[in-house]
């Protein structure tokens, strides 16, 4: 495919398809040449809202008149504002506001370290999951459960102990008088949308009880209404210490955020840490509306409800061709499962006008805005069951 533009520039530490991305409204988005594509990705679980959201549009163009940065040498209200939503929305008592998901894990593992030195005699090992995906950046890579995200890369941050994700045994046998923490993603996104036994989770917050270590969930992709819950960790009935949040968060502008009870959220003091750009004005009262809008206008009743439709039709197709293994998801956290390699299938969807992931190798994944209408699913599954009758 020709492109319009000149790309030769950029650093070589992405594969991009070759789509040139001009615009983008709800579910869809447009490129250079006018051709639409119903975005069954969202920017990676992060359009929760869909693109262009008028609400998120109408607060910037506003905001952008008032003020777009001041640091946090002064209070800043909309940050303020922003907290408050988030900690009367959840298990939190206090928040840090950064400028992604990895600078959010990088805050909670400071956090972890603080913890174990202050009130576990110097403790500052974390348990981290096998498969878990928590960013790229030192602290997050080396949390982070795969050797692909690690390879040439050491010597790594020392202090992660990683167990198999889903075995509370292993949990249970990696304890000791070294660990500060538990770190887990409640359905584990990079690594296929892999969701722990029922009482995994409940499991794990008994151990932190018992052996008076802090438990923070990752739910940075899970977090702000994909799963169906304005958080995951509703869903499963189990409260962290402390949980990251980034992708939805903002509506598509960078923020990240560490959120914590005052167990874990009042070991920071002044000059323990900081980001320049986290918690500004703009993004802070954009991030406001973007989680009031999901809390308020069905939008979490709606990917209840089309999520469970979209789970349903591709279980059918799973029953129709020998070579689709499991389907698996929550809300729309969606993953299915191939018993063969399926970068073609992502693909041919693109060239049907609808772009869908590939993560895990063989695991098609669709985290589409939580907006999308079961018209929206009716075309994806049609475009998918034709792709499948043709490979």
């Amino acid at each position: 495919m020709d492109l319009k533009y000149n790309y030769s520039h950029l650093m070589n530490n992405y594969l991009p398809a070759p789509i040139e991305v001009a615009r983008g409204e709800g579910a869809y988005l447009w490129d250079v040449n006018g051709r639409r594509y119903l975005d069954f990705t969202a920017g990676v679980a992060v359009a929760n809202l869909g693109h262009s959201h008028p609400k998120l549009v109408k607060t910037i163009r506003e905001e952008a008149q008032n003020l777009i940065h001041v640091s946090n040498l002064f209070r800043i209200p909309p940050q303020a504002e922003l907290a408050r939503v988030l900690c009367e929305n959840s298990f939190a008592d206090k928040c840090f506001f950064a400028n992604s998901g990895a600078e959010a894990i990088e805050a909670a593992i400071k956090l972890s370290r603080k913890f174990g030195i202050e009130k576990k005699g110097g403790a500052h090992e974390v348990i981290a999951a096998e498969g878990s995906f928590h960013g790229r950046t030192f602290g997050a890579m080396s949390a982070t459960g795969q050797a692909k995200i690690k390879d040439g890369f050491g010597p790594l941050v020392s202090g992660f102990v990683h167990v198999p994700y889903g075995d509370i045994r292993s949990v249970e046998e990696a304890v000791t008088e070294k660990t500060a923490a538990i770190l887990l993603e409640p359905i584990q996104g990079e690594n296929g949308v892999v969701i722990p036994p029922p009482d995994y989770l409940k499991e794990v917050r008994e151990v932190c009880n018992r052996e008076g270590i802090i438990l923070i969930f990752d739910e940075i992709q899970t977090g702000m209404g994909r799963t169906g819950t304005l958080f995951a960790y509703e869903g499963f009935g189990v409260a962290p210490d402390v949980m990251t949040l980034a992708k939805g968060l903002a509506g598509g502008l960078p923020m990240g955020a560490c959120l914590a009870n005052d167990r874990a959220g009042d070991l920071f003091k002044p000059g323990d840490h900081a980001s320049t750009f986290g918690g500004g004005p703009l993004i802070s009262s954009v991030a406001r509306v973007a989680v009031e809008t999901t809390i308020n206008d069905g939008v979490l009743e709606n990917c209840r409800e089309v999520g469970e439709y979209f789970m349903s039709d591709l279980r059918e197709i799973k029953g129709e061709f020998d070579f689709v293994g499991e389907v698996r998801g929550k809300g729309l956290m969606i993953g299915m499962v191939l018993e063969r390699g399926a970068s073609d299938i992502v693909k041919k969807m693109m060239e049907r006008g609808i772009l869908v992931n590939l993560t895990a190798k063989n695991v098609v994944r669709f985290t589409p805005p939580l907006i999308i209408t079961r018209a929206d699913v009716d075309i994806v599954v049609s475009a998918l069951r034709d792709v499948f009758l043709e490979i």
